[in-house]
C-alpha cells in the first residue's frame, strides 16, 4: 500500500512541475533557514556544556546599591566570600577563585616574549572546575606553591617550540614585579565554545606572594572584603537548588558585608546572586566580563524567526494544496465511486506532502552545508562546519514531521472529503470555510513579513544614530599603542621624554600622550569620594582616568570651567579634573561652583582644577558615567599618537622603530581607536543584518505562495476576465479587480504587524542609554514595501491575464 501511495505521489508531483517546483523552492528556501538559525542557537548555547559538571557550577555577581538606586552589577565579587561560603553552607562542594594574570612572558633562550593577556591566577580547583585535560604535568600538584604556571598547548609550543615545556621557566612581568615561573604543567587547548579563554593560569598563591613582596602584608589575595575584582566559581553539591542557595545570600551579605560603619555610613547595600555556568554567555552581560558574551535576546529572536519562516513555507504549501483543489476535485470523485475510502485518500494526500517536503528538506540540507561558513561569517559565529548535535538533530526531525503532517492534514482532509456525486456533475466549487483560511494564512504570513521589515528598519536606524552621534571627543587618526611594562617608575620618565620627543620630530606625527585607559574601553579603575567637610553624605562612586598634560587637548575635550593640569602647577599631583555628570551628581549645580572644592578620596584629599564636558567613553548603548580625571607622570598602560600623515605605513614603522629603540623589552602592539570603537556596534549591526536577511527571505517565501494563488485566481476566474474585456473593461480595471482583494489581506496584516512590531522592538531599545524614538512612518514604510512587493507579484499575473484575447478566453471555457 505504501509503495502505491508513493508511486501515486511521485505521479502527481512529476505532472504538475510548476505547481511542485514553486512548493519546493519556497519549502528549501524556509527549512535552509531555520537549520541555519538551528546550527547558529546549537553552537551559541553550547558554551560551557562540554564540561562534565556544568550543571552543578554557579558564578556568583556582586550588586551594589546606593541610596537605594541600583549603581553597578559586576561579574566580579570579593575573595574572602569563596572561603566562607564554603564554611557556612554545606551545599558548597568546593570553589574556584580566578583574577586576571596579565604580564609580559619571555623566554630568554629562544628570545621569544609577548603580552599574555588571556590568563589568571586561580586556585588548584581550577583544574577539575573547568575539566583541563593535561598534555604533560601532575593535575593533582601542577599549582600547589608560589611561582608556578600552567599553559596551553599552544603557549607552550610558542614559546618552547617542539622541546618540553615542563620543568622549564619563563620570566614573567606582573604589576611592575619581574617573577620566575616554572611550567608545572600543559593542558590541551581550551574549547573556543567557553565564557573563558584560558591560555595560561598561574597558581593563586603567586598573587599572595607577589603582593606581599610589594608591601601588601594585609593577605587582601585571599581574605579581602574590600578587592572584588575576582570570579568566583562555587560547585554545589549533587542535588543542590543554586535558586534555594541564592535564597540564603542576603542573610549572608547583612553578616558579612552591608552591617560595618562604611556601609551604614554611605548608606550602601550589597547584593550576591549566582548564574549558573551554562547560561553566563548569552545571559550575563554586566561590569567586568571575562570576555564579550553573547546576547541571548537576540539568540532567542533569531530562534523564533526561524520557526515564523518554515511556518511561512508551510503555509505556502496549505494555501497552494487547497487553492488547487477544483483541479483534483474529479479525481477524488472517480476514485470514490471507484471504492476508494477516506482513510485511504487522506493518507494518499499525506504521503505526498510528505514527499514533497523530504525532498525540499534534502535539498536544504544540502544548502544549509554549504552554505553554513558563509553564515557564521555574517553572524560572526565559530560554530564552524553545519552539525546538530543530536538533541538538536531529534528537535528539527520532530520539527520536520510535525510540519510536514500538519501542512498536509488540512488539503488532506479537504480534498478526501468531496462527494463524489456532486464533483462529477460538475456542481462543485471551493467552499466558503476554506477561502477564509487561505486568507487568514496570507494575512498571517505577511503579518510576519511587515513585522521583519520594519524591526530591520529601525535597527539600521539605532545603529545609525550610535555611530552618527558626537562622541563629545575626537577619536579619529588616532593610533593606540599598548605600554611599556618593562621600565621602572624611577627611569620611566627618563625613557619616555627621549621617545616622545623623537616621535614628534616625525613628519604627520601631531601629537602623543598616555592613559590608563582609552575610548572604547571599560573602566575598572572606581573609588568612592565625598566633598571635603560632608562627612554626613554618602561616598559617590567615580570612574578613574589616568592622564599626562596633554590627554585633554590631544583628544579636543573641552573644558566648561577650568583648566587642564599643566607642569606650571607643582600642585597637580593632588589635582582632579571631573566630568560634568559627576559635578551634577556631588551637588555642583553648574561646573564653575566644583571649581576649587575639594574632595576626599581614601587618605588624600584632591583639588578640583576643572571640568570637562560630558562625553561617550563607552559606545551609546551605556550611559555615561561621572568620571575623575587623575595626572600621573608614569601613566603609561596606553599612548594615544595622533597622526594625519597620508603616508600610514610609513608613519607606523617609523613609530616601531623609535619603540624598538627604547624599549626594546617590550613588543609593538598597536590598534587603531576608531575601529576598536565601533567594534562596540558590530553585534548590533550583524543582528541588522540578519535581521534584514530573514526579513528578505520571508517575503520572498511569502511571495511565491502568493504568485501561486494569484495564479490559479486568475486560471479559475479566465471565462469572468473575458466577458469583462468583451464588454469593454480595460486592462487597467481588470489588473485592479484581481488586485485589490490581496491588497487588503496585505492592509489588515499591517493592522497586525504594527502594535507587535512597536513592543517587540521598543522592548529591544530598552537595552540602550540612547536611543531612537519610533516613528510612525517606519511602520508605514515597511507596510509600504510589503504591499508594493505583493502587489507587484500579483500585477504581473494579473497583466497577463488582462493582456489575453477575450475570445481564446472564452474559448477555453
Amino acid at each position: 500500500m505504501l509503495k502505491n501511495h508513493l508511486r501515486l505521489a511521485w505521479r502527481n508531483l512529476s505532472k504538475r512541475k510548476g505547481y511542485s517546483a514553486l512548493n519546493i523552492l519556497g519549502l528549501t528556501i524556509g527549512i535552509t533557514c531555520f537549520l541555519l538559525i538551528f546550527h547558529y542557537v546549537a553552537y551559541e548555547r553550547s558554551y560551557d556544556a562540554f564540561q562534565q559538571d556544568a550543571g552543578r557550577i554557579v558564578r556568583l555577581r556582586l550588586d551594589q546599591y546606593q541610596d537605594g538606586k541600583l549603581a553597578w552589577k559586576s561579574a566580579t565579587s570579593f575573595t574572602a566570600i569563596a572561603p566562607a561560603m564554603k564554611k557556612e553552607y554545606p551545599e558548597v562542594a568546593d570553589y574556584c577563585r580566578l583574577i586576571d594574570a596579565e604580564m609580559l612572558l619571555t623566554n630568554q633562550e629562544r628570545n621569544v616574549k609577548s603580552s599574555e593577556l588571556k590568563g589568571y591566577f586561580a586556585d588548584a580547583s581550577v583544574i577539575p572546575f573547568f575539566d583541563l585535560h593535561f598534555v604533560a604535568g601532575n593535575p593533582a600538584t601542577a599549582l600547589d606553591g608560589p611561582y608556578k604556571m600552567l599553559l596551553s598547548a599552544s603557549m607552550a609550543k610558542k614559546y618552547f617550540g617542539n622541546e618540553p615545556a615542563l620543568g622549564k621557566r619563563l620570566k614573567g612581568l606582573y604589576n611592575g614585579s619581574t617573577e620566575s615561573f616554572e611550567v608545572t604543567g600543559v593542558f590541551k587547548d581550551y574549547p573556543a565554545n567557553s565564557h573563558l579563554i584560558l591560555n595560561h593560569l598561574v597558581s593563586f598563591s603567586s598573587l599572595t606572594q607577589i603582593r606581599r613582596e610589594q608591601g601588601d602584608s594585609s593577605n587582601s589575595s585571599n581574605l579581602s572584603w574590600g578587592w572584588y575584582d575576582f570570579y568566583i566559581y562555587l560547585q554545589l553539591k549533587p542535588g543542590t537548588s543554586y535558586k534555594a542557595l541564592e535564597a540564603k545570600l542576603p542573610a549572608f551579605c547583612d553578616r558579612h558585608m552591608n552591617n560595618d560603619d562604611w556601609h551604614k555610613k554611605n548608606n550602601v547595600r550589597q547584593e550576591l546572586h549566582l548564574i549558573p555556568l551554562s547560561d553566563i554567555h548569552l545571559y550575563s552581560n554586566y561590569n567586568q566580563e571575562a570576555e564579550v558574551n553573547g546576547n541571548g535576546k537576540a539568540v532567542d529572536f533569531l530562534f523564533l524567526i526561524a520557526f515564523l519562516i518554515i511556518a511561512i513555507a508551510w503555509i505556502n504549501y496549505t494555501n497552494l494544496a487547497t487553492a488547487r483543489s477544483l483541479e483534483r476535485a474529479k479525481e477524488v470523485g472517480l476514485r470514490k465511486v471507484l471504492g476508494a475510502i477516506r482513510t485511504d485518500l487522506v493518507l494518499q494526500f499525506l504521503t505526498e506532502s510528505l514527499l514533497l517536503n523530504t525532498i525540499a528538506a534534502i535539498l536544504a540540507i544540502s544548502l544549509a552545508w554549504i552554505l553554513a561558513p558563509s553564515f557564521d561569517t555574517l553572524i560572526g559565529s565559530d560554530a564552524g562546519s553545519f552539525m546538530l548535535p543530536p538533541a538538536y538533530l531529534l528537535g528539527f526531525a520532530g520539527i520536520f514531521f510535525l510540519g510536514s503532517f500538519l501542512s498536509g492534514l488540512y488539503p488532506a482532509f479537504v480534498l478526501s472529503g468531496y462527494h463524489p456525486i456532486t464533483v462529477l456533475k460538475g456542481l462543485f466549487k471551493n467552499s466558503a470555510r476554506g477561502q477564509i483560511l487561505r486568507k487568514v494564512l496570507i494575512i498571517g504570513q505577511f503579518a510576519v513579513s511587515v513585522i521583519l521589515i520594519t524591526g530591520t528598519i529601525l535597527v539600521y536606524q539605532q545603529v545609525q544614530y550610535m555611530r552618527r552621534q558626537q562622541l563629545g571627543v575626537d577619536i579619529d587618526r588616532t593610533l593606540i599603542v599598548e605600554g611599556p611594562a618593562s621600565p621602572q617608575d624611577s627611569v620611566y620618565k627618563n625613557v619616555f621624554q627621549p621617545f616622545k620627543t623623537t616621535l614628534l620630530q616625525q613628519p604627520g606625527i601631531r601629537s602623543i600622550t598616555a592613559s590608563t585607559n582609552v575610548m572604547g574601553q571599560e573602566i575598572y579603575w572606581t573609588n568612592g569620594i565625598q566633598p571635603l567637610g560632608k562627612d554626613s553624605r554618602p561616598e559617590l562612586t567615580l570612574y578613574i582616568l589616568g592622564i599626562d598634560y596633554d590627554f585633554i587637548p590631544a583628544y579636543s575635550l573641552r573644558l566648561v570651567a577650568g583648566r587642564n593640569f599643566s607642569p606650571q602647577f607643582s600642585t597637580d599631583d593632588k589635582g582632579a579634573l571631573i566630568n560634568e555628570t559627576a559635578a551634577r551628581m556631588i551637588g555642583y549645580p553648574k561646573p564653575a561652583d566644583a571649581l576649587g572644592q575639594k574632595l576626599v578620596r581614601g587618605r588624600d584629599t584632591l583639588h578640583i582644577v576643572g571640568v570637562t564636558a560630558d562625553y561617550h567613553h563607552q559606545g551609546l548603548q551605556k550611559a555615561i558615567d561621572p568620571m575623575l580625571f587623575l595626572y600621573g607622570p608614569n601613566v603609561r598602560s596606553y599612548y594615544s599618537i595622533k597622526f594625519n600623515s597620508a603616508d600610514l605605513h610609513g608613519a607606523i614603522a617609523a613609530i616601531k622603530r623609535s619603540w624598538d629603540s627604547h624599549f626594546p623589552n617590550d613588543p609593538f602592539n598597536y590598534f587603531f581607536l576608531d575601529e576598536s570603537f565601533n567594534q562596540q556596534y558590530k553585534a548590533d549591526t550583524r543582528f541588522g543584518e540578519v535581521f534584514g536577511l530573514f526579513a528578505t527571505i520571508a517575503i520572498l517565501i511569502a511571495c511565491f505562495g502568493l504568485l501561486g494563488l494569484s495564479a490559479y485566481n486568475v486560471l479559475q476566474r479566465t471565462k469572468e476576465i473575458g466577458i469583462r474585456k468583451v464588454l469593454g473593461a480595460s486592462s487597467q480595471s481588470l489588473v485592479v479587480l484581481l488586485s485589490r482583494d490581496f491588497a487588503a489581506l496585505v492592509l489588515f496584516s499591517l493592522v497586525i504587524a504594527v502594535p507587535l512590531t512597536w513592543w517587540v522592538m521598543h522592548n529591544w531599545l530598552q537595552d540602550f542609554a540612547y536611543r531612537i524614538d519610533i516613528q510612525w512612518w517606519t511602520f508605514a514604510l515597511g507596510g509600504l514595501a510589503a504591499l508594493f512587493i505583493a502587489l507587484t507579484t500579483v500585477g504581473i499575473q494579473a497583466a497577463k491575464a488582462a493582456m489575453n484575447n477575450p475570445v481564446k478566453s472564452l474559448r477555453s471555457e
